[in-house]
């Protein structure tokens, strides 16, 4: 029975219960979307892919450390809030940055040499992005506890499952958007002052994100 007990996760009710809340939070487009999309619609379909996947191996590394307590540290802190919101808003600015400055060259990545680079990085950044992203880190120490079962497997593994859950329905929403943002690249592809336009508004994008990363305050 013990063993039993060990192994049990929260109820399909809970279960239930959080995914219809995380599909709602993650169906409305929001600054990871926007990176996504700003990604698929400057590299094309794979990069966006490639970062959706990046974004949520990030975020999924934000729900182990809840999971083992720093999320509360994170929560509770102000300090470190912040810090992580200035890291995460200034890689984002930066990202903008290059892609403003590289945007007369944008046409290199239809070649194929080039785009092999560029996935090299395109995985990490999605995923700097996503583990930089401390209201993230905040949500899943508020709302994971909620759907524990105190009288199942240790909070810990329980959290992980849940945020399996959440990684699972981003993954699936966000590559939607990829995919769509990333056929739109077609389009531009046809045109070198397209692509170029593309780079700078891109770019715009997402020093903008990182701006208002930066700006943005707590929720509590």
């Amino acid at each position: 029975m013990a063993a039993g007990t060990l192994l049990q996760m929260p109820s399909p009710g809970s279960v239930l219960a959080f995914a219809v809340l995380s599909f709602a939070l993650i169906v409305v487009p929001g600054p990871s979307v926007m990176f996504v999309v700003s990604r698929g619609v400057a590299l094309g379909r794979r990069a966006a892919l490639l970062t959706v996947v990046g974004n949520a191996t990030g975020v999924y590394a934000q729900v182990l450390l809840v999971g083992v307590g720093l999320g509360a540290v994170v929560e509770r802190s102000v300090v470190i809030f912040t810090a992580v919101k200035l890291l995460g808003s200034a890689y984002l600015i930066w990202l903008g940055a290059q892609a403003i400055r590289h945007r007369r060259s944008m046409a290199g990545v239809l070649d194929a040499a080039v785009a092999v680079r560029s996935r090299r990085s395109v995985f990490a950044d999605g995923v700097v992005v996503g583990a930089a992203n401390p209201k993230a880190i905040v949500f899943f120490a508020a709302i994971l506890p909620q759907y524990i079962d105190a009288g199942g497997a240790p909070a810990a593994l329980q959290m992980a499952f849940l945020g399996l859950i959440f990684v699972v329905i981003a993954l699936l929403s966000d590559s939607a958007w990829g995919l769509v943002a990333g056929t739109a690249r077609q389009w531009f592809a046809c045109s070198p002052r397209r692509l170029s336009r593309l780079g700078g508004a891109g770019g715009i994008t997402m020093i903008g994100l990182g701006v208002h990363l930066a700006v943005s305050g707590r929720t509590d």
